[in-house]
């Protein structure tokens, strides 16, 4: 497995209060990090992970790159929602917190939520890319809840400093699955890409017995996500089914518990936020 050290970099910006992914863009995000988290390391007892906060009134540094979560919760608790979204410059931070790793043979990843819109320009983000790539920093980018807006301009980015694949973009619609559900399974975590047919997140399938195909995955956590996508399965079965009969009688299926919630960006709350243990 790749020695590397990571920044994962968190969008705390005023968005991630939208509910249109369970419970919130918020907390699916806080959710998909642990997981990150707990793969990196399992993956490689010498691989560090740190933590960085791109929203409100810019890049903050959570977290220095650790093998420790609970340094990871400490510094998330800190953090709060507010304010825009600061793509560029938070990548520059993680960038200069990845140059500054104890261990020099570590590779260098920044992992990005983007969860809110880019105000960047192409321009912009073209020269970024060239820096990241000439310093041998690999991103990958997780697109969710601004998709519309923002999955061309990080097409463009990703193409620009992806080097011999190491660099990727995965965009996840609000649906069914949970967010960490979907990354599980991209090449993000999947050393060596992954096989499958692509679906409707634009990432490939799970494995034919809807397993996570990471052999390296802590067994607890694979247990737990195994029993999720089964329910989930069942879930989406029953749902077919009821629609399927409410048809054929000519009445409207009603909405079955657990789908995504409605937009909530148009009336955002104005208190701060604190992020919660997961």
């Amino acid at each position: 497995m790749v020695l590397e050290a990571t920044m994962i970099a968190i969008d705390n910006s005023e968005y991630m209060r939208n509910g249109d992914y369970v419970t919130n863009r918020y907390e699916a995000q806080l959710t998909a990090t642990e997981f990150i988290f707990q793969n990196k390391v399992n993956s490689n007892p010498e691989n560090t992970v740190g933590l960085l906060a791109y929203g409100g009134n810019g890049p903050q540094v959570l977290a220095t790159l650790t093998t420790d979560f609970g340094k990871i919760l400490s510094g998330a608790h800190e953090t709060k929602i507010f304010g825009e979204n600061h793509f560029s410059s938070g990548i520059q931070v993680a960038a200069l917190a990845l140059k500054h790793r104890q261990n020099k043979v570590q590779s260098q990843r920044i992992i990005v939520f983007v969860g809110s819109p880019i105000s960047e320009s192409e321009k912009d983000l073209e020269k970024l890319a060239k820096k990241m790539k000439k310093n041998n920093v690999a991103i990958d980018i997780i697109n969710f809840g601004e998709e519309a807006v923002n999955t061309s301009k990080l097409e463009k980015f990703i193409s620009i400093i992806n080097n011999h694949d190491n660099s990727h973009l995965v965009t996840v619609p609000a649906g069914p699955r949970l967010l960490y559900e979907v990354i599980a399974s991209s090449p993000i975590l999947v050393e060596g890409g992954f096989e499958g047919e692509s679906n409707d997140f634009g990432v490939g399938s799970f494995g034919p017995d809807g397993d996570i195909v990471d052999p390296n995955m802590d067994p607890d956590l694979a247990l737990a996500l195994r029993l999720s996508l089964e329910e989930e399965k069942a879930r989406q079965e029953r749902e077919a089914q009821d629609k399927n009969k409410a048809e054929a009688s000519g009445e409207k299926p009603e909405s079955s518990e657990g789908s995504s919630k409605p937009n909530g960006k148009d009336d955002p709350k104005n208190e701060d936020t604190e992020m919660k243990d997961n």
